[in-house]
């Protein structure tokens, strides 16, 4: 697999220079001379040395996880008599899980760092890949080949070890087919396949930086059901166990790979290095928080006690948090020391060296990381639950009153995560603005911050917790979700803040401020801005398709759609409450006069209305499998609630939208329309 990474990159980047302006430059940067010239001979020297590093990483991993699980028992034949995988997938599973997630992590890294951290070329159109960019996306591609093959080997083993039969046995691929097929882990390891699919053919073809970013968040995306694999799955606190692992892939994939991407490329970067090692120097240092604060929590879900740490899991634990102080302090020796000398005289070898080592440490890490997933936390030997407790992650909660609705709550690790994070940049983003001089309402802040207040109260408090038990205290939460945070967050102006308070890059790359101006002139926004189209995504999306097909028990019996279902409630209703007050609009949307917002609001309430009304003369139950499962059988007391579900819809669809047809009446014109009043700086 290196030897071929190696030869297609070199390929890559010998047509781009060929096929850009600055061929001169790119090659040299990267020498080509007749063969055996004393600089392709130097070149050769290089890449042989970055394909040993390369190999040397995959190597400790491998010998790290098989080391591992071969210490513990993981890897030990079943007793004779009893059935179980045979030696090629008890070795095979742990090994292609490490190829996999390293090869993973490369992709991710290649294509972050070509979106978001690479200039364009000279004299070439910013949107479109060319030079450094086009190989760094070209190079992702080979690795997303081998990351699709690792993924496919991840399944097939996986099957394999679960059903405990051997992948040459007769009838095997009848089991591959019904496990991916009917099994919510088969199902998940398949999309994820499939979507590693798409970004290998994606980054194959693609052409602009768009497309490009589109296959990052793809690759990404691919992570996420591993999420539901290993030792997360069997958690007694599922939903958080989930999340937390699938924010800890993310941050290890971007880290990870982003730094293979730097050693991979960094004579093709050439003059650009020091500026992409500072970029990311910075996105590192975010991943290392998240990777620790993630790793942390996920660790004591599984471990319940400090106790549990003279345990063999929690042995492997602690040499993960080892590991990972190590990272940390190379990576505050890269800031301190070797970053701020890229640019003298051995900076550049001294920044080589260090990241090299750090990278083999990496892929050490990884593979105690495969074998702790393989290991059996201690948590799960004691911990039973039953019923409803299994289903929801905790105790079923008592009838629902004023009282224990503002007191009970379970923590959603992810959105309490995505709430702290808004609320941390929006409080230093203001500040800054107050620093260099510039004024900033102390009313958007306050809104801001009640906003996220609300978020964390509506998915980690009494509405979360009553959101899964009742029909009634579902609807009291979304509604929350879809009128009161959004109410709360778009006056904020965010938009306009972050316009103001980030500094545009001077060197035509994309960061934070290009990436959001370019989606605010996308035409996508301009459609779904548009308060005609904010009215339809109320009524179609979110109620009607919502309430009225599988959508809403796939909801409650799942992880994916708890998330997917809140995420839509949430973005549809900013989106909606952005299309309506008219606010902190882009600079190239439409927001509408306020006479026909108005309308479009006293139309969305009168549907409202007739929704909640349609729920109180329902003698339907919907998703009555799920309550079945948390042993509520008296349909009278299930259509009850859910009519009372149906009074508060009517009810709380009249009251915030009456506030919001106030705001837009009374608003001068030019108040609030973000196209006249930002400054793009």
């Amino acid at each position: 697999m290196s030897e071929t990474l190696r030869v297609g990159i070199g390929e890559d980047v010998a047509a781009a220079a060929v096929a850009t302006p600055a061929a001169s430059r790119l090659l040299r940067q990267n020498p080509i001379g007749p063969p055996g010239s004393p600089r392709q001979v130097g070149a050769g020297q290089a890449k042989a040395r970055l394909v040993g590093l390369f190999a040397g990483m995959v190597a400790a991993a491998v010998v790290v996880v098989v080391g591992i699980l071969a210490g513990t028992g993981e890897l030990a034949a079943p007793p004779p008599g009893l059935p179980g995988p045979d030696p090629l997938v008890r070795f095979g599973l742990p090994v292609a899980r490490t190829v996999h997630d390293l090869t993973a992590s490369l992709t991710v890294g290649l294509l972050v760092l070509a979106v978001w951290a690479v200039a364009p070329e000279p004299r070439t159109a910013p949107t479109r890949l060319a030079g450094v960019r086009l190989a760094m996306v070209r190079a992702a591609s080979v690795s997303a080949g081998a990351w699709l093959m690792s993924a496919v080997a991840v399944l097939v083993f996986t099957v394999a070890d679960i059903a405990g039969v051997s992948v040459r046995s007769a009838g095997f691929l009848e089991v591959l087919a019904s496990f991916a097929s009917t099994v919510d882990l088969g199902r998940a390891l398949w999309v994820s396949v499939l979507l590693v699919i798409v970004v290998a053919a994606v980054t194959t073809m693609s052409s602009r930086v768009v497309t490009a970013a589109w296959a990052a968040g793809l690759a990404l995306l691919a992570l996420l059901p591993l999420a539901l694999t290993g030792h997360a799955s069997g958690s007694t606190d599922h939903q958080n166990s989930v999340s937390s692992l699938a924010l800890h892939l993310i941050g290890v994939a971007v880290w990870v790979g982003g730094l293979g991407a730097l050693l991979l490329m960094a004579r093709t970067l050439g003059s650009q290095l020091p500026a992409v090692v500072r970029r990311y120097s910075t996105l590192a240092g975010w991943c290392f928080v998240l990777v620790t604060l993630s790793g942390l929590v996920n660790a004591w879900l599984r471990l319940g006690s400090l106790s549990a740490l003279t345990s063999v899991y929690g042995l492997l634990v602690l040499g993960k948090i080892a590991a990972l102080g190590l990272l940390g302090l190379a990576g505050w020796r890269h800031r301190t020391a070797v970053i701020p000398r890229l640019d003298g005289s051995g900076g550049r070898r001294a920044f080589l060296r260090l990241a090299g080592v750090e990278l083999l440490v990496m892929g050490a890490t990884m593979g105690l990381a495969v074998a702790l997933s393989r290991s059996a936390p201690p948590l799960g030997e004691h911990v039973v639950q039953h019923g409803g407790e299994a289903l929801l992650g905790f105790p079923v909660p008592p009838p629902m009153t004023a009282v224990t609705y503002l007191t009970k709550s379970h923590v959603d690790l992810l959105w309490l995560s995505v709430a702290a994070a808004a609320l941390g940049w929006y409080l230093l983003a203001a500040l800054r603005l107050r620093r260099r001089g510039e004024s900033w309402a102390p009313l958007r802040t306050v809104s801001w911050v009640a906003g996220c207040l609300a978020l964390v109260f509506l998915t980690s408090g009494g509405p979360a917790v009553y959101g899964r038990v009742s029909f009634s205290g579902h609807m009291l939460q979304h509604l929350g979700l879809m009128i009161v945070v959004p109410l709360l967050l778009v006056p904020a102006e965010p938009i306009k803040l972050a316009l103001r308070s980030i500094a545009p890059r001077p060197d035509g790359s994309v960061g934070v401020r290009e990436t959001l101006l370019t989606v605010l002139h996308s035409r996508p926004l301009r459609v779904l801005g548009d308060p005609i189209v904010a009215a339809q995504l109320i009524i179609g999306t979110l109620v009607a398709s919502y309430y009225y097909t599988g959508a809403f028990t796939f909801s409650m019996f799942t992880h994916t759609g708890h998330v997917l279902m809140t995420a839509l409630f949430l973005l549809t209703g900013y989106l909606s409450m952005w299309a309506f007050l008219g606010v902190d609009r882009g600079p190239a949307s439409r927001p509408g006069t306020p006479r026909l917002r108005l309308l479009l609001l006293g139309l969305t309430g009168l549907f409202f209305a007739a929704f909640g009304f349609t729920l109180m003369g329902s003698e339907t139950v919907l998703a009555i499998d799920w309550w079945a499962q948390l042993g509520l059988v008296d349909q009278a007391s299930l259509l009850h609630d859910q009519q009372a579900g149906g009074k508060i819809a009517a009810a709380a669809g009249f009251l915030p939208l009456l506030v919001l047809g106030i705001a837009v009446a009374t608003r001068r014109a030019h108040s609030g329309v973000l196209a006249g009043t930002v400054q793009h700086r």
